[in-house]
Order: C-alpha cells, then sequence, then structure tokens
C-alpha cells in the first residue's frame, strides 16, 4: 500500500507532495482508496460531504467504531501526515482477519477531504461540514488562489456539491472514532516510545494581517519618504517570535502576498498569514494579542494602514478521557508494549479533534525521530510504524469485538 501512493502527487523538484484537495493527485489518492476497500470485500461509500467511508458490517447499525485519517497535503508536505493513519487503518483491518477476531460492533476506514487546507485555505472542511461546524453558505465562499470556488472544484471533480452540510445521522451511528497519526513533535523520541496516546489538542487559529502601505519607486524615493509595508510586517514576525517565547506559546507567519510584487517597488500591501498555538486558551490569547499589539505601534511609526481579520479558530480539544483511558488499559495490557503508553498533548490539528464535539475520540501517535514534519523530511522507522499498526489493531479488537 506505502508504494503504490508514495508517487502520487509528489513534485519532482521538491520531493514533497502537492495532493491538493479535489485535484487531480487527490482524485488519484481517492481512487487508491476505493480499490483498497473493494479489494478487502468492504461496502464502499462517499458521503454528502466527499469523505470516502469502506465498512466491514451494517453502516446502519449503529454504536460503529471508525478509523482512519486523510490523503491531502500541504505544499510539498511529507508522505505520513495523514496517509499513514489511512493505510496503518487498512493494515490493522488485516491484522484482525488474520487473528481471525469475532467482530461485535461495525468498523469502517474512512478519509476525510480536505483536511490541511491548502487550497482553500481552511483545515478540516469535510469534518467540519459534517459535524456542522462550517455552514454551506460559509463553505461555498471558499475560493482558492485562482479564485475557484470549493463547489466548482468539487463539480468538476465529480461530485455534487449541492449535497454538502451537516451528517448528524452519520456521526450519530459513530459509537467511538480512533485516529492514528505520525507525531508532529519528539516527544516520543525523546522517551523512547514507538507509541503514544493524544491527551488533548492545544487551541490554534489562523489571523490575517493585511499591512497597507504606498507603492513606490525603490531606486528613486528617500528612505524618510516612504510608507514600506514590507518592513512593518518584518518587524512583526520578529514580534511574534519574541511573544512566543516570552509565553511558551507558538506563533508562525508561514505565508505571505505582496503587491504589486516587483523587485524594484516599494509594496503597496503585504498579507501575512499568522498561525498561532498554546497548551490553553489564556496563553492563545495573550499571544497573539502581544503580536497585534506590536504590529500596529510598527504600523503607527511608519504610516501604514494595519487590518487583522481571524480566518479560523479551535478551541481546546480534550479528547473523551474515558475512550483515551480505555486506549491506554488495552494497549498496557499487549504484548509490544510492556510498559504503560505516554499520553500527550499535540499542538497539531487534527479531524479527530474537530470530529470530538459530536462523537467519542481517540488518537494514536506514531514516533517521528527528527519531529519534522509538513515537509518532505518527515519520517516514521519501519518498525514504529509497524508497532502502530500493532497498536491501533489491537485497539480496534479491544473496541469492536467485545
Amino acid at each position: 500500500m506505502w508504494r503504490e501512493l508514495a508517487p502520487v502527487g509528489r513534485h519532482p523538484d521538491s520531493g514533497g507532495y502537492r495532493r491538493y484537495a479535489w485535484s487531480a493527485a487527490d482524485l488519484e489518492c481517492r481512487a487508491w482508496f476505493r480499490a483498497q476497500a473493494e479489494a478487502r470485500g468492504l461496502t464502499y461509500e462517499t458521503d454528502r460531504n466527499g469523505n470516502q467511508w469502506a465498512w466491514l458490517g451494517d453502516p446502519l447499525a449503529g454504536n460503529a467504531v471508525v478509523t482512519g485519517s486523510h490523503l491531502d497535503s500541504v505544499p510539498d508536505g511529507g508522505a505520513f501526515d495523514g496517509p499513514l493513519g489511512v493505510v496503518s487503518s487498512f493494515a490493522a483491518l488485516d491484522e484482525l482477519r488474520f487473528r481471525g477476531v469475532a467482530f461485535t460492533r461495525p468498523l469502517a476506514v474512512t478519509n476525510f477531504g480536505d483536511e490541511e487546507g491548502a487550497r482553500f485555505g481552511l483545515a478540516c472542511v469535510g469534518s467540519r461540514l459534517a459535524a456542522g461546524q462550517l455552514t454551506v453558505a460559509d463553505a461555498h465562499r471558499l475560493r482558492d488562489a485562482d479564485g475557484i470556488a470549493l463547489p466548482a472544484a468539487m463539480e468538476s471533480a465529480g461530485y455534487d456539491p449541492d449535497t454538502i452540510g451537516p451528517d448528524p445521522e452519520r456521526l450519530a451511528r459513530i459509537g467511538a472514532f480512533v485516529e492514528l497519526h505520525v507525531e508532529q513533535g519528539r516527544a516520543l523520541d525523546l522517551t523512547g516510545d514507538p507509541v503514544g496516546i493524544a491527551s488533548a489538542i492545544w487551541p490554534h487559529g489562523r489571523w490575517r494581517f493585511d499591512f497597507r502601505g504606498e507603492a513606490n519607486h525603490a531606486g528613486t524615493t528617500r528612505l524618510v519618504d516612504r510608507r514600506d509595508p514590507m518592513l512593518t510586517y518584518a518587524e512583526t514576525v520578529l514580534a511574534a517570535r519574541r511573544e512566543a517565547e516570552l509565553t511558551g506559546a507558538l506563533a508562525t507567519f508561514g505565508k505571505i502576498a505582496v503587491e504589486p510584487n516587483g523587485v524594484n517597488a516599494i509594496p503597496s500591501l503585504v498579507r501575512g498569514w499568522l498561525d498561532s498555538r498554546a497548551a490553553d486558551q489564556a496563553t492563545l490569547d495573550a499571544v497573539v494579542t502581544g503580536i497585534e499589539r506590536a504590529a500596529r505601534e510598527y504600523a503607527d511609526r511608519a504610516g501604514v494602514d494595519l487590518d487583522v481579520v481571524r480566518e479560523s479558530f479551535t478551541p481546546v480539544v480534550e479528547f473523551e478521557h474515558a475512550l483515551r483511558d480505555e486506549l491506554a488499559k488495552i494497549l498496557a495490557g499487549s504484548g509490544d508494549t510492556g510498559r504503560p503508553v505516554p499520553v500527550l498533548g499535540t499542538g497539531a490539528g487534527h479531524d479527530a479533534g474537530i470530529l470530538s464535539a459530536s462523537v467519542p475520540t481517540a488518537m494514536l501517535f506514531v514516533r517521528n525521530p527528527t519531529g519534522i514534519s509538513h515537509s518532505p523530511a518527515e519520517h516514521a522507522a519501519e518498525d514504529d510504524c509497524v508497532a502502530g499498526v500493532r497498536a491501533l489493531a489491537d485497539v480496534l479488537e479491544g473496541l469492536a469485538c467485545s
């Protein structure tokens, strides 16, 4: 399975993946998912929001155990973020069949669409729509860098955009959702454990900073006469780093748009996107407030106008303690661990976090030796991936076969 997915959407120059929602690469990944489902005799379906499902047992029976992740990527992303969870889910099902277990609850493997938000700027679109956390009207307003609206992209890919919206009936049939994911940090590497359990997802959001100055000639305009938004933006980036260090939070300006974007022109507009995350809401509020305050001070001094817009926000997600504790109990008693499995928080968002407001959810992490993610250098050792599959199989057996 890993070899089949490896070349899909991989850029020949960067070595990273560009599997954007409803693109040709995404459709190829979707075709792969369907083929895996049908090869195992599973009931395949696509829901109203384009999320894919592969069912063992009656999808309508209720109290189902669901596992899976996503197959799309960030720009030039790594091979593991998302796909490891989907591949491991099919492999865990294979392992359970090899064990000859008897299923007492329906089991499903899923691929949630547009988790990364690389194309339309909003993460977890498929799960947000299903959970009613993204309205149909707001979904219709989503556009990519080329101005293509989400409904048009779905339609061009052969999906009906008129059906999108909340899916409470489907979510009500899920008794537990468990997502396996490569760890996007080094906590497990530092403890020496191949697998961990998630405790919570930090609150996080995305803010757009629009710095508006005055376009002018780079070779003739005196420094004292400039209203240069690029300078103000640069000072704000440094302020974000300082505020993050002071509060123990994370703050990153990772995306920028410039107008008119000429080498010999002072910009008229610099638009930067801030991603910020923290262990608790008070700390997140403090770091973002501090960054905005510094940005406005720099802007006033330079004669630059500033607008700040919060484009997305996800509050802290505490995974259901009962399910989390059940996973810990199952894995502590399995033969592969031999000791309690570490429980750790994460600053990365996931579909499991979105669904947690509607269904009991939990997450397993597989060790990432470098902690690098959202990069072609993202990696997990084969032995650790196998340990993740076995841990997921143990969890599914404990939940769906008892």
